[in-house]
């Protein structure tokens, strides 16, 4: 218990103390507001170390898109991902609830990255351009976009079914795409005390291409990432 208190603690005040530092970026350039989300990512794996120890290990760094524009779809079991998948790749951009945009000083950094937003369950203008607006970001960015095929934080003995709209974004970016496993919810789940002298493990899978139709991408990401977790567990 103490030793999730400290985590708690020490995590949650270097995050506030790295926005606040970080507040003049958001009139410089964007590079510079990158820069503070791959701080808040060491700065979560340093906390994981030293209050819970924690060891990270990154496997398939090799599988890594190098020549190919590409998307990322990750596993999603905690919030640690969120913050430590901006340290091995360059900066995602991220889709997220419209509301996270709202809050104060937190969503005026998520503006500034670039980051997309959605209302759920609502038809919008905004929503009817979502494709056509992670379409123009893609194209005009080095950044890889990240989505979590399972829209929302898991249970590790959990496997839902991925969700129809990762293939839709597959089928109209037309790109390669990086499926990434990661068995946080062990350490850090989202509910729940989390569990210290446990490793986490990202697996970096090598990448889907281009080309397959709906159904036939999302039978085989799901596979693939569901076989990897039970690997790596």
């Amino acid at each position: 218990m103490i030793r999730n208190i400290l985590f708690s603690l020490f995590f949650f005040t270097g995050i506030t103390l790295i926005s606040i530092l970080f507040l003049p970026s958001l009139i410089m350039p964007q590079k510079f507001v990158l820069f503070g989300g791959k701080i808040m990512g060491y700065w979560a794996a340093i906390c994981l170390k030293i209050f819970l120890s924690t060891q990270i290990i990154i496997k398939g760094k090799e599988n890594i898109c190098k020549d190919h524009k590409f998307f990322i779809a990750a596993s999603h079991q905690s919030m640690f991902e969120t913050f430590y998948l901006q340290t091995i790749f360059n900066s995602p951009v991220f889709i997220l609830k419209n509301e996270l945009l709202n809050i104060p000083v937190f969503g005026w950094y998520l503006k500034k990255i670039g980051s997309i937003s959605i209302k759920r369950d609502k038809v919008s203008r905004d929503n009817l351009d979502f494709f056509t607006n992670i379409k123009k970001i893609v194209n005009n960015s080095d950044r890889p976009l990240i989505i979590f095929p399972q829209a929302t934080r898991v249970l590790p003995t959990e496997k839902p079914e991925f969700k129809k709209g990762a293939a839709r974004i597959y089928k109209e970016l037309d790109i390669y795409c990086q499926p990434v496993a990661i068995n946080s919810g062990y350490v850090w789940p989202k509910i729940g005390k989390k569990i210290p002298n446990r490793k986490i493990t990202i697996s970096i899978i090598k990448p889907l291409s281009p080309g397959l139709s709906s159904e036939e991408f999302l039978r085989i990401l799901q596979k693939e990432i569901y076989n990897e977790l039970d690997n790596i567990n």
